[in-house]
């Protein structure tokens, strides 16, 4: 199953999100070569600037994504403010059903 997993950035953390980044995509490169990512990127704020995180993975259950979004070097870092993990349907233009 798919899990989305949406991240709100703490106010004021840009230097912690910039300076965690190569540990971030690391982890995400990672995650990419098991199979279990399936999207990500960053939300931007109005300045264009990033603001929080989505990130999509497959896991076996929400404990399973919980674990995934638990190990993100961004969320070891204190970066996010909040953090919601739902299961998530990809209906229109999936990769896998093309």
């Amino acid at each position: 199953m798919i899990f989305a997993i949406i991240c709100k950035d703490k106010p004021g953390h840009l230097d912690t999100r910039m300076n965690t980044r190569p540990a971030h995509v690391d982890y995400l490169n990672g995650l990419n070569a098991a199979g279990t990512l399936k999207f990500a990127g960053p939300f931007l704020d109005d300045a264009g600037k990033p603001c929080g995180s989505l990130v999509a993975v497959e896991a076996t259950d929400k404990a399973g994504a919980e674990l995934i979004a638990a190990g993100d070097p961004y969320a070891l870092a204190g970066l996010f403010e909040s953090v919601e993990i739902q299961p998530w349907n990809w209906v229109f233009n999936n990769p896998e059903n093309a």
